[in-house]
């Protein structure tokens, strides 16, 4: 109960998020032994840099078509771009086939469309993907395609940045890199020395300009980069033109608008109901995130311009950086008169990013954050149904960057976003069970929740339409350990963000038990409570690590389960363990054919020290004990068996 893994996996992450097309020319699937579906032969990428920001990318792919897989893997080719500022050629596009002959691809095969996550949003019709439909192509054909993106006029030029690693899958079997760059602009470079450049030299026709190419295949990709550990290493090549963080944070903050108007603040206003002034900060957070509807797009400050305050309210709908930016321009406005300090923090999923050369490829989303009384609150207007103060627990944690000037030292540019929620986290869960005397299971399952899982909750339901909640709350029950179909299901609103989160369902297991079997054990119908375990000991001298218990949470259990006459019944012994990080008890009774259940869990603190491992392996095995228990029923009305027949 502690993790709710069968929801996490589908609702972590809202749908339609408009992700960049990957490179055709790098398929997804991992490379299966002994063939790939399909087997890049040659990967060959040239980019050319201006003074002025502007750039020139050709991508020249050949492809040795496999089998079947491969073929739907290449029958269309797709190319994100943004029309305002790119424009995207596809000179060639060839298959040789293998039972002899070629073809071209006809230009009408060629599609440009908006993206389909933004088709119907008139504002954001710039949002564009080319694609080439490949007709005819077979196993064993190759497929040959040259792509040739330009970039003028970039809203962030004249600066430029490019980030690359090579193909480590075996899927690329020759893969040549070129990147052009003017002399005259100060680039910071980080080159990966397991995959150094076969030659960094001036052109001789201009010395203005620096070349680096990369000529590599499988047998070249020995990593020799340095220890650090994955999530803090850099790309094989990143090449930048911000000269440091403080400079990138004072270039992205004035993308977002500050303006403000008294129209905006008038039709706010009326949006939230509100009669006098100040507005309360989670009114003005709830019409953000409630009225304005999340369009999921990936950040990206200079693919997707922002819209004005004014637009965004009209239409109804907004980005996240958009949203963040309408409710920035609202709480400015009440600070006229009501001072507020708040900021705009860029997080980012690496874990050290500020070791990292400065680019805006490393930041992944906006909060904001306000400053009222000393009291910090971080918010997400773009959670459509996450409590005031509340943002997703895999960014909490993490680096973000201060929007706007900052100190000149590299770590005064970010903070941490804490770690904590805005309210206690707990999970209640009550179940109402019957069994009847054919051995069918009946029933009724309430949880009311706060905390992360509470937000996992809000968001399944929030996305599925209601016909389809009974499968949610299949992948509930089944995560918890209950077995049976679902009946019926029904929750709170998930925008109602004020008071916990509710869920109930009824779920039938017919021949839950077998009354000929004897004795019959059956499970307390309680949900599993996770505990984590203790970790293995790291490093050359087996150090023990802290055992992370995650947020502070309470879990309170309960179940009632009404028999069949005639049965009885044996209770396991209930468990009582106190430590200082955690607390567990357990209790079991029985009553005139009412069997009655509870189970409580409380983690006290986020970790125990490593110091403490034995102790909390013996915490751990106690509450594994006692949830390995069952309850032993026993039928006393079973009809007798029939006496033998004389002969």
């Amino acid at each position: 109960m502690r993790l709710l893994a069968a929801i996490a996996l589908l609702f972590a992450q809202p749908p339609n998020r408009a992700q960049e097309t990957p490179p055709p020319a790098k398929p997804a699937d991992k490379p299966a032994i002994p063939e790939t579906p399909a087997q890049i032969e040659l990967l060959e990428t040239h980019i050319h840099f201006e003074a002025n920001g502007d750039s020139r990318k050709e991508v020249h792919t050949c492809v040795r078509i496999n089998s079947e897989l491969g073929v739907r893997q290449f029958s269309r080719l797709n190319f994100d771009f943004n029309r305002s500022f790119e424009q995207i050629e596809i000179p060639i596009v060839h298959i040789t086939h293998a039972s002899g002959g070629s073809a071209d691809i006809l230009p009408s095969a060629i599609t440009d469309q908006p993206n389909p996550i933004i088709a119907d949003l008139p504002a954001y019709q710039d949002v564009r993907v080319k694609s080439v439909r490949i007709l005819g192509l077979a196993p064993a054909d190759v497929l040959e395609y040259r792509v040739v993106t330009t970039t003028t006029h970039h809203p962030l030029a004249p600066d430029f940045w490019l980030e690359h690693s090579f193909d480590r899958t075996g899927v690329v079997s020759h893969e040549l890199y070129e990147l052009n760059m003017p002399a005259s602009r100060q680039v910071q470079t980080h080159i990966n020395p397991g995959t150094p450049p076969v030659s960094e030299k001036s052109e001789p026709s201009d010395s203005n300009r620096v070349n680096y190419k990369w000529d590599l295949k499988p047998e070249n990709l020995t990593d020799h980069s340095s220890d650090k550990p994955a999530a803090s290493a850099e790309p094989d090549i990143v090449v930048t033109t911000f000269t440091s963080w403080d400079q990138l944070s004072t270039r992205l903050k004035p993308l977002l608008n500050n303006a403000s108007s008294s129209s905006i603040w008038a039709e706010s206003l009326k949006l939230t109901g509100a009669s006098k002034e100040p507005v309360p900060d989670p009114q003005l957070y709830d019409l953000v995130r409630t009225k304005i509807k999340t369009i999921d797009l990936p950040l990206d400050f200079s693919k997707f311009p922002l819209r004005s305050a004014s637009e965004i309210l009209a239409s109804g709908y907004g980005r996240p950086e958009e949203k963040l930016e309408l409710l920035l321009i609202l709480h400015g406005q009440q600070s006229l008169q009501h001072p507020l300090n708040t900021r705009v923090l860029a997080y980012s999923d690496v874990e050290s990013p500020q070791d990292q050369l400065p680019r805006p490829s490393l930041l992944k989303g906006l909060v904001l954050n306000i400053n009222e009384s000393n009291r910090n609150v971080y918010l997400d207007p773009s959670l459509e149904v996450a409590p005031f103060g509340m943002i997703r627990a895999d960014f909490r944690g993490k680096k973000a960057l201060v929007l706007g000037r900052c100190s000149s030292e590299k770590s005064g540019c970010w903070q941490v976003l804490p770690n904590i929620l805005p309210f206690p986290a707990t999970q209640r869960v009550i179940v109402d069970a019957s069994l009847a005397a054919d051995g069918t299971l009946n029933a009724k399952v309430k949880y009311s929740m706060r905390g992360d899982n509470e937000l996992l909750l809000r968001i399944a339901f929030h996305q599925s339409p209601r016909d389809k909640w009974k499968e949610v709350a299949q992948l509930l029950a089944l995560s918890d350990g209950f077995r049976g179909k679902i009946i019926s299901a029904s929750a709170s609103d998930p925008t109602a963000t004020k008071l916990p989160f509710t869920v109930e369902y009824e779920i039938s297991q017919p021949k839950f038990v077998d009354w000929v079997k004897k004795p019959i054990r059956i499970p307390v119908l309680l949900p599993q409570l996770a505990v984590p375990d203790v970790p293995e000991k790291t490093g050359d001298d087996k150090t023990a690590a802290p055992i992370d218990l995650g947020i502070p949470l309470d879990v309170d259990t309960r179940v009632t389960l009404r028999l069949p006459s005639g049965t009885s019944v044996e209770v396991p012994t209930g468990t009582v363990v106190d430590r200082d990080y955690a607390t567990f008890a357990s209790r079991y009774n029985v009553q005139t054919g009412v069997i009655t259940a509870r189970r409580h869990i409380n983690f006290l603190h986020r970790q125990v020290p490593a110091d403490q491992s034995a102790d909390y392996a013996a915490f751990l095995h106690a509450v594994q004990t006692d949830q390995a228990q069952n309850f032993t029923l026993t039928r006393n009305d079973a009809a007798p068996p029939k006496a033998a027949t004389p002969k």
